[in-house]
């Protein structure tokens, strides 16, 4: 609140039930008086035009009705008023009142009466102009560098300026990539007009410009407007706001200080007539109209600018000045002279308060009553104290951004899948491969304990699962009610699922003794579909291409305990294997070791293992939690199958560069396409009719490419949702095999699901491969990096965009997988980068890590060290002979290594190993070099000698010869 309020020097409400916007009020010399002083012009939406000559009041005075000139009645809406020279035989004032498709020019008189009811004044119209468009606003000026007169130009609903030179209609123009209207000024210093368009950004378009532009007699596009009479209209520059704009104001007080003020919804900006900002002042309140006017000092512009909350603010440039309050919320602010007081501020709301204050110095000495005294229960003081300090320390628990969930919430969501498939399925797809496709029943129970308003219930599942009914729209229910709702889920595609977990959410409204009308709230369950949803009990066989073993620590037990549901319908009755045959993919064989503690998962397709895998370990862990067994403990003992899972990767990331080749050749087709329509048209059009030159022929052939181009790109598409499908699979499968593994618990594997899959669904923008990229490379250089020195300060954060290729994903997953298998800890913390020592298990071995995260050596190191090199023979010599010696012992102690320890799974780790090995070499060779010179002085002189004796007998040698 501000000290000083507005000090009122007149003040009026008009009419009662009107309404006002910021282009209903104007000031000026209306009349042509001749006197120097402004009088208030104010038309309403209602049509009511009303005139003002302001003084104050004096003191036996009650009524101030002679303040009010003129006031008439318009059969139309007055949108904008404003007062200039729009007469061409005159050089006198004139009023234009815009209405919403008309446009009239009215000429205000007064005469001086010989009575004592005062001066009479009147309304005449000069000229009006019919609209053809809904007018929005309106702005006026010498356009063109006339002189001595303005010309008027409109902007209407649709984007179209039109210009009248007075009493005519010159021209109107379409503005490019128009969607809804902004403000308009006029900028006398360049003949250029300033909106602020749909996209939030300034644009500038020059009188000359919009004069040769093509004529708007219809709507054209911007292709239509190329080939049509005159030039295509373009912005002289444009700047981006990012907000939407309020006004536009250009001041003409000083030439030296040439600025365009736009106040935005957060901020005011000020730019300078070429478009570039000259200064920006970011706004801690809601504006809601401004004017700049000529300030004292030089190179300064003054701004009035008010606010939401009754303030009248006074900034120099962006230093705030002054502060006062007012009595209400203006949307229109002007500055005028009167006879009595010269710079008063006009301001008018949007109910009509009409009101000229000045800021004066006369503080508000508004004091609070005071409280009513009572005595001090101190017992209730110390209850109060211990319930707050309660509150504080649950509070202080927990550090997290958002706030936790309530213990009982108002709804409480139970997600029930039925134990048997639906006797009749509800799948769309009754039948693929032979097999009919089965749905299964979901029951959800919604419990309420407080009144319920508005709820509906949204089901999600991941395709290629579908249900018959995903959106639900519930009645109100009332305190302890209970409903249930059902829905059947089923397989609605012709590719396994990633997934079979499904979200159940509901959003309600509920009341409250703040709130009556209801806050928003949100319940969510999650829920787990069958695996005999997706496929059938088959027979067994024993050989496939991909093949996965898991190990336990209890004895085998019998299959048929585990997977009651498939062994019932099995037609082998041994208990040592299962068959699952997916519906829409491979069969997969889980096959149980009789004499060790093994599990062997095998399939023609890599990524079908996933599901049975994830349901062979789960059934595992009820089983045997079931038998009262604690200490039971799943582990997978390798090696990680990286190639299997990198074919998968290719596959995907070849068909989003496919798709991103059928783009571009659509848009090229595209492009042809219409170039060639163009030219048509233009030949039918021509009056003396010409051969078409093959034009309809090469015009049918091009829409037959790209109508087959648009097949090939929508069959892409399928396939990569189809591959982005198997690529989930793949990862899950992935990531359950690393846990097992290396023993993760829980939390370590959330984040490794989190940086592996972090997409639910591929986008143009945004895919896969480079987002995993990304999240693998953060956790190379944070809680996997070698040390805690190596640890990246600053990661890179640039924009994601589509590899050239996969070499450097795959790299970086592999350098994962080995850290991981060396005893890296996952976490979100910078301390938990210490390696832990971890038995390798057996068929996987260390690979050999080069420095791989670390940039290159800069080139001026390289050259330096060359030159070193080169002055120091002696130092080359005993280097290499020192590093042969110690290479050929790390070549014994590698090959020995070799014998004892069995290969790496991944061959594609040890080409990049091997080729990465090459680099550190140069860097030893240079420490050893400084080691060795550090050491002996004495050696190096004798071995520089040798050297120097040793180039000249080879000297001599090839002299003789």
């Amino acid at each position: 609140m501000s000290l000083f309020k507005a000090r009122d020097w007149w003040a009026s409400v008009l009419g009662e039930g009107e309404e006002f916007d910021q282009g209903c009020l104007c000031v000026g010399d209306v009349d042509n008086s001749g006197s120097g002083y402004d009088k208030i012009v104010v038309g309403s939406f209602m049509g009511m035009l009303r005139i003002f000559s302001p003084h104050p009041a004096k003191p036996d005075e009650q009524t101030e009705a002679d303040a009010q000139l003129l006031e008439v009645q318009l059969p139309d809406p007055i949108i904008q008023v404003e007062m200039g020279k729009f007469v061409s035989c005159s050089e006198l004032l004139h009023l234009a009142v815009l209405h919403p498709r008309k446009l009239s020019v009215y000429a205000v008189s007064g005469t001086a009466g010989n009575v004592e009811h005062g001066d009479q004044y009147q309304l005449r119209l000069v000229y009006e102009h019919n609209l053809q468009r809904t007018a929005c606003n309106m702005t006026y000026g010498p356009f063109g560098g006339v002189t001595g007169h303005h010309f008027i130009c409109i902007q209407s609903m649709d984007g179209m300026l039109m210009f009248f030179e007075q009493e005519t209609y010159a021209f109107g123009r379409f503005l490019p990539g128009f969607l809804l209207p902004g403000p308009l000024s006029y900028c006398i210093r360049t003949d250029s007009f300033i909106t602020v368009s749909s996209i939030r950004q300034v644009e500038c378009y020059r009188y000359e410009t919009l004069a040769v532009a093509t004529d708007a007699d219809t709507r054209q596009d911007s292709d239509q407007q190329s080939k049509s009479s005159g030039k295509r209209l373009t912005a002289d520059w444009t700047l981006v706001l990012g907000e939407e704009a309020l006004d536009i104001c250009v001041p003409n007080t000083s030439s030296a200080m040439s600025s365009i003020f736009v106040l935005g919804e957060r901020n005011l900006f000020c730019v300078k007539d070429n478009g570039q900002i000259r200064f920006m002042k970011k706004l801690e309140f809601n504006p809601c109209c401004f004017l700049p006017y000529g300030s004292v000092s030089e190179g300064s512009t003054n701004i009035l600018m008010c606010n939401h909350n009754n303030m009248l603010l006074v900034y120099q440039d962006v230093t705030l000045k002054w502060v006062a309050q007012l009595s209400c919320v203006p949307v229109a602010v002007r500055v005028a002279n009167f006879p009595e007081l010269k710079g008063l501020v006009v301001t008018l709301s949007s109910d009509g308060h009409l009101q000229c204050s000045y800021m004066g110095t006369d503080p508000s000495f508004f004091t609070a009553p005071k409280v009513d005294a009572r005595e001090v229960n101190y017992d209730e003081v110390d209850t109060e104290m211990k319930m707050l300090q309660k509150v504080i320390r649950e509070a202080s628990k927990t550090q997290d951004i958002l706030p936790r969930a309530e213990t009982e919430e108002e709804l409480t969501l139970t997600a029930i899948v039925s134990s048997h498939l639906d006797e009749v399925s509800c799948a769309v797809i009754p039948e693929m491969n032979g097999m009919p496709v089965p749905s299964v029943t979901v029951k959800v129970k919604i419990k309420n304990r407080g009144a319920v308003h508005s709820p509906k219930m949204t089901v999600c599942v991941q395709p290629p699962l579908g249900v018959t009914q995903d959106q639900f729209v519930l009645d109100s229910m009332g305190s302890g009610c209970e409903l249930v709702v059902r829905f059947s889920a089923f397989l609605n595609g012709h590719y396994p699922p990633a997934d079979l977990c499904g979200d159940i959410a509901v959003s309600y409204s509920s009341a409250t003794e703040l709130n009556p009308a209801g806050i928003p709230r949100v319940s969510q369950c999650k829920f787990n579909l069958p695996l005999r949803l997706v496929c059938y009990p088959s027979s067994a066989i024993k050989n496939a291409k991909y093949k996965i073993t898991v190990d336990t620590n209890k004895p085998p037990v019998n299959l048929s305990e585990v997977f009651p549901d498939f062994s019932e319908k099995s037609e082998n009755n041994d208990s040592s294997a299962l068959g699952f045959q997916l519906i829409t993919g491979s069969r997969v064989i889980v096959l149980a070791s009789k004499t060790s503690q093994r599990y062997r998962i095998q399939s023609e397709s890599f990524e079908d293992i996933w599901l049975v895998a994830k349901e062979l370990v789960q059934r595992f862990d009820r089983h045997f939690a079931s038998l009262g067994v604690k200490d039971f403990r799943n582990s997978f003992t390798g090696p990680i199958p990286l190639p299997e899972f990198f074919e998968t990767v290719d596959h995907h990331f070849e068909l989003r560069v496919n798709a991103q080749k059928y783009q571009d050749l659509l848009s090229e087709r595209a492009v042809q396409f219409r170039a060639i329509q163009r030219r048509l048209l233009t030949r039918f059009k021509d009056k003396t009719p010409g051969p078409l030159q093959n034009l309809d022929t090469l015009m049918e052939g091009t829409y037959r490419q790209v109508i087959a181009l648009a097949d090939a790109a929508e069959d892409n598409r399928e396939r990569l949702i189809q591959a982005f499908t198997r690529l989930r699979s793949a990862t899950h499968l992935l990531i359950l095999l690393l846990s097992l593994w290396q023993g993760l618990s829980s939390e370590q594997t959330a984040i490794l699901e989190a940086t592996l899959l972090p997409l639910l669904q591929d986008t143009p923008q945004l895919g896969w491969e480079e987002s995993v990229d990304a999240a693998v490379s953060h956790l190379l250089k944070t809680c996997l990096s070698r040390s805690p020195k190596d640890q990246a300060i600053s990661l890179s954060t640039g924009p994601l965009t589509i590899p050239k290729d996969t070499s450097r994903l795959k790299k970086h997953i592999t350098l994962l997988c080995d850290r991981l298998g060396k005893g890296g800890r996952l976490s979100l913390s910078s301390e938990a980068n210490v390696p832990t020592t971890v038995m390798m298990p057996v068929g996987c071995e260390s690979i050999p890590e080069p420095i791989v995260e670390q940039e290159e050596e800069p080139p001026l190191q390289q050259e330096s060290a060359k030159y070193i090199k080169k002055k120091q023979p002696s130092k080359k010599i005993k280097s290499k002979s020192d590093s042969s010696k110690e290479s050929s012992r790390e070549k014994k102690e590698k090959d020995s290594s070799k014998e004892k320890e069995p290969k790496v799974s991944s061959n594609e780790s040890k080409r990049e190993s091997a080729k990465e090995s090459k680099e550190p070499s140069k860097d030893k060779e240079s420490t050893r070099e400084k080691e060795s010179s550090k050491e002996s002085g004495k050696e190096k002189t004798k071995v520089s000698r040798k050297s120097s004796v040793k180039v000249k007998e080879k000297k001599s040698e090839a002299g003789d010869s």
